[in-house]
């Protein structure tokens, strides 16, 4: 009997390459997305990733609070100021939500 092998059989790759690692900083994955006829990076952001770290959601006014597993989306041509933090749920009902949002009488206005 061989011993079993721990390794792939490839072709001696040390590891994934930049390409292959789309996950970036936050531990969740990347994609681009068409809305509102712009191009829009979209991504998932695991919730350990965001400890310690509030959002608010542009889709509903709501906070995201830390530890909350959400996306992160921003136009394709605009830079690390524009990405906004959204609730998944939120994310995907875009195309739904009417375009001005109820806010309830105690929510701050930020």
């Amino acid at each position: 009997m061989s011993p079993r092998r721990n390794r792939p059989k490839g072709a001696g790759s040390s590891g994934p390459s930049a390409e292959d690692d789309r996950s970036g900083r936050y531990g969740g994955w990347q994609s681009a997305e068409s809305w509102q006829g712009e191009e829009w990076n979209v991504r998932h952001v695991a919730g350990a990733s965001a400890q310690g770290k509030a959002y608010r959601c542009p889709g509903c006014d709501q906070m995201i609070p830390d530890g909350v597993p959400h996306v992160v989306a921003w136009p394709d041509h605009a830079g690390v100021d524009d990405r906004r933090h959204w609730h998944k749920a939120c994310w995907n009902a875009k195309d739904r939500r009417t375009t001005r949002v109820q806010r309830s009488r105690n929510t701050p206005k930020f």
